[in-house]
């Protein structure tokens, strides 16, 4: 079984979310991308778009509206301009 992806979402006035995670698709501006579990370091600028956080069989979508991504080690780290959850009714 594959490992857990430390990930996290930040939008100017607070930490939208913050956990442990099986993979994050994101909006870059050279298309979009996916994350998981080791995976190799890089940044990149994230253009307006969903960012889908998918643990398990659940899925957490969130609009963003610019902003970066970072790749390390650690994890991901989203630093957004904006950043609301996107709530399904």
């Amino acid at each position: 079984m594959a490992g857990k992806l430390h990930f996290s979402l930040v939008a100017p006035e607070r930490e939208v979310f913050s956990g442990l995670v099986d993979q994050v698709d994101a909006p870059g501006v050279e298309g979009d991308f996916g994350v998981l579990a080791d995976h190799a370091p890089f940044m990149t600028a994230l253009r307006e778009g969903v960012v889908t956080v998918i643990d398990g069989n659940g899925r957490r979508q969130f609009d963003v509206h610019g902003g970066f991504a970072d790749v390390t080690p650690a994890g991901l780290t989203i630093l957004a301009e904006q950043a609301s959850e996107v709530v399904v009714v």
